[in-house]
Order: C-alpha cells, then structure tokens, then sequence
C-alpha cells in the first residue's frame, strides 16, 4: 500500500519502512518550539524530569512573541523563566525583543525549518511548516517538555485528505481566501485529526507565503498537519533562508487517501469568515453593510512582506474611515525594516494607521488591539472564536490582507474592487 507525504515522513522518523493510518510510532524530531506563553509550562514540567541537558541545543526554539513586549508583570515573569532556561541550557535559538518575531514567520525566515522534518511545537498553529514539505503539528507543553529532554515524540499516523489545487488567482485574491474557502467548504472539523495534503499543477502558482497561510489554518479545519507537495519555488526558498539540506517526499501514485478534492484557484473569490467559526464563510456577493471598529494586518497568518505590500497598494493615498483603527504588524524584524526601507510604513502611516513592533497581541485578545464589547474587528488572523479579540460580545471577522485595507479605507467590509 503507497503512503502520503506525512506518512512517508513519520516512517523515516520512526525508523520503519512504512507505516498506516491509526498507527503509533515514536518519531525523531527536527524542531521543538515553544513561545512565551507555552514554553514556561513546558520548562516546569521539563524540571521534573531531572534532566542535566536538552538533547539537543540547536534543534529547540523558544520565541517571545505573544505578550511581546511583555505587557503586564506575569508576561515579564514567563518571559523571564524562559530566558533563564535558555541560557542554562544553552539553547541557540531564544528569540527575545529586538530579534524575535511571530514565531511561524520567524522560524521559515531563520531557514530553522526545512523539507522533510519533523516538528512540533507548543502551539496550535505549528502546522505552518507544512507549506516547506514538512510534517509538523501543534502539541501540549508536556509533549514539549519530553521533546526537549529526549528529542523524540509519540504521533498516531493521520489518515489524509487530498486537494487537487489547479489555475491561478486572480488579482486581490489570496492564499488566505483560498484556505478560508476550503474550511468554509469541509467545515472546522472537517479533516480531524488528518494531514491536509496540497498537489496538483495549481500550487505552483501559489507563492511560499499562500502555502505558508494555508498550512497554517489547516488547524482551523481540525487538521493534524498541512502539507505542500515541494517544487523549485520550496526549494529557491529554503536556500534563499540557508536552511538546510531538504528531503523530498511525493505521495505515492496508490496513497490512500479519505477524501479528494479538486479546487480551481482561479474561481475562488475573495471571502470572509464571519463570527463565530472558520467554516463561517461568504464572499461578497452575500455580504450586506457591515460597519467595523477595527482592523489588523499582521499575525502568524498574513503578516509576510507581501502581506504588507498588497494592503499597501490599496491603501496608498487614501485615509482609514474616521472611527475605525487600524493596526499594522509586520510579522519579524526583517519584514519590518523591508517594509521600511520599500515606504510602506510611511504609506500606512500617512493613511492614518498605526504599525507595531512584531507581535501576536490582539489575534489572541492579549494586547495591542482589544476589542470593547460590541465592537467588530475585520483581522487578517486565523481564528474568530467568541471572545477571542477581546470581549465575548466583540465579533471578529478573518480575510485577506487586502480585504482587511478596502475594509479600514470604507470602515466597513469591502472587497478591494471598491476602493481601487
């Protein structure tokens, strides 16, 4: 019997010649990551354990993100642990103030992930690295915890659910609406516990950042993982990053697979997910006035140089609708001093938005953007759960980069075509 992409990975991992859905292997890990939130349980349970060292120091990444700067005195003090941690054990990759950045934009960036590893990390949205032909899936701190100390995890095999991916998008049209289109589709438990396979001629027309937005919402359709199939454009790009030497894996021509699904890039529309679920999807031909408080351009999800360069386009000479705020965040220092340096701060800045140091704050209702009861935020994140900007009463709708800028310009929900 063939085997998937993830499945294939997982055996190597496992030391096995195959494996099958509903397996239980014990795999060797690439990459164990945790942030300023995750990372301190992680580090008290890792205590317990009486270990005198991390197996090994350069393949453990602690990145200080989510409160970051930390906002309050508990944010200090986990930040303080993990910092602590980091130097007793030497561990290469600690992130902090000044060179961190949201974790699932820094890592691809540093090159510390490559095709055919194996990760996890202690965050729902790990599955990100999957848009690098890797297989890698959120865990709790406690598997952390074990990761650090032995390097090695229990997984159960996924079964998987393939999707055909073919054309191209059309203009102001996304990755994320892509993603956002699918979940709206198989809905947010639609691929439970199962590796969302991406192939097909389509997803060459996709750039590293589409896949790298798409990999990271397969979560928000119940997914273990999201994988790309690797092309030159995966490999251009870890070598541009100066990660390391990649292992490619195709799916075999017999994989089995649960479902297929065949998606035309070319006819999916700009879309929005409206309160209080993923799956809750319309484009705009379904979608009345809808006035907003806020917006955010930024997160794990769309906060990629290209992100910023298509709000910027749209955003350009034009001003954000009086009582509406609008917070840019460029997802790592470098992306930042990029967008520096090509004058799109200065654009978002003269529109009358306001741009942050890298941070995840408001797509999980810590800082930087909380939201009043009653209040609407149209965010580039991944996740609109109730009360997870702020009050339990706020709404929050996801879309693209560039629906998020035609949003803040009109202060209401727009699609692009409106102001451009």
């Amino acid at each position: 019997m063939g085997m998937t992409m993830t499945q294939k990975i997982l055996a190597k991992h496992a030391g096995l010649d195959s494996v099958v859905a509903g397996q239980l292997v014990l795999a060797d890990l690439d990459m164990v990551l945790g942030n300023d939130i995750t990372s301190p349980v992680a580090i008290a349970e890792y205590n317990k354990l009486g270990c005198e060292k991390v197996f090994n120091k350069e393949k453990i990444s602690l990145v200080m993100d989510h409160f970051a700067p930390n906002k309050d005195i508990k944010a200090a003090t986990q930040c303080k642990m993990c910092r602590e941690f980091a130097g007793d054990m030497d561990i290469v990759n600690f992130y902090d103030v000044g060179e961190m950045g949201i974790e699932h934009a820094l890592l691809p960036e540093k090159g510390l992930v490559t095709a055919g590893d194996v990760v996890i990390g202690a965050d729902s949205h790990t599955c990100t690295y999957g848009a690098l032909g890797a297989f890698s899936t959120g865990v709790g701190s406690t598997d952390m915890a074990c990761g650090m100390a032995v390097g090695k995890a229990w997984f159960k095999v996924p079964s998987a659910i393939k999707f055909v991916l073919k054309g191209k998008l059309n203009k102001f049209v996304s990755g994320k609406d892509v993603i956002l289109h699918i979940i709206g589709m198989i809905g947010v438990d639609g691929a439970l516990y199962k590796s969302m396979e991406f192939v097909g001629e389509g997803v060459h027309n996709l750039s590293v950042s589409d896949r790298l937005c798409m990999a990271n919402m397969a979560i928000e359709a119940g997914g273990k993982n999201g994988i790309f199939e690797v092309d030159d454009k995966t490999i251009e790009y870890l070598r541009q990053v100066g990660a390391k030497e990649p292992t490619v894996y195709a799916p075999d021509e017999d994989a089995v697979y649960d479902e297929v699904y065949e998606i035309d890039l070319g006819e999916i529309k700009s879309t929005v997910s409206f309160p209080h679920l993923p799956e809750n999807t319309h484009t705009f031909d379904e979608i009345d006035e809808i006035r907003i408080d806020q917006v955010v351009i930024g997160s794990c999800t769309n906060g990629r140089l290209c992100d910023l360069a298509a709000a910027a386009e749209i955003m350009a000479g034009k001003k954000v609708a009086k009582n509406v705020r609008c917070i840019i965040i460029p997802a790592t220092q470098k992306i930042y001093l990029e967008a520096m340096e090509k004058g799109y701060l200065k654009t978002f800045v003269e529109c009358g938005a306001i741009v942050s140091t890298p941070t995840c704050g408001p797509c999980l209702g810590g800082h930087m953007g909380i939201l009043a009861e009653g209040e609407r935020a149209v965010a580039t994140t991944n996740r609109n759960f109730v009360g997870r900007m702020g009050h339990v009463k706020s709404e929050v709708y996801l879309a693209s980069p560039e629906v998020a800028a035609a949003s803040a310009i009109t202060g209401k929900i727009s699609s692009p075509e409106e102001v451009m």
